[in-house]
């Protein structure tokens, strides 16, 4: 096996940082709304008008996540997807009261798996059907 640096494959010293990563859902306002009080992110920028772009970010302020719902390319059926098709996962202290919290505000359970290590990873869908994991690590990165 061939293994190569990152600094030979890139001799740029200027690193890339990850900035968010995008899904376009059937209803941006709303499903933002329902990040923010139930998964606890904050609305970092928003537009009021279609296709109503919103970037979220987690307490500490970091955006990670952009919703918007444009339907220049068709809006994914994302229940109909499996979750290991795309998924975002959110770093908790107790996966399993997040679940039921979650349960009573619309979210639905696809799998708990719990691991070796101790590590609890419950697989949900919001309401519109985009998979969220919950990640409560044993050893937390």
């Amino acid at each position: 096996m061939n293994v190569r640096f990152i600094s030979e494959l890139n001799p740029d010293p200027r690193p890339m940082k990850f900035e968010h990563f995008a899904l376009n859902v059937p209803d941006a306002p709303a499903t933002a709304a329902w990040y923010v009080q139930h998964l606890g992110m904050t609305i970092a920028r928003a537009r009021a008008e279609a296709p109503y772009t919103t970037f979220l970010a987690d307490d500490t302020g970091r955006v990670f996540l952009e919703i918007y719902s444009n339907p220049t390319d068709p809006i994914p059926v994302y229940a109909a997807q499996h979750q290991l098709r795309v998924h975002f996962g959110l770093a908790v202290a107790d996966a399993k009261a997040e679940r039921t919290r979650l349960e009573k505000a619309g979210a639905t359970l696809i799998v708990e798996e719990p691991q070796p290590d101790g590590t609890q990873l419950i697989m949900m869908r919001d309401p519109w059907g985009v998979p969220v994991q919950l990640c409560q690590r044993a050893k937390p990165f």
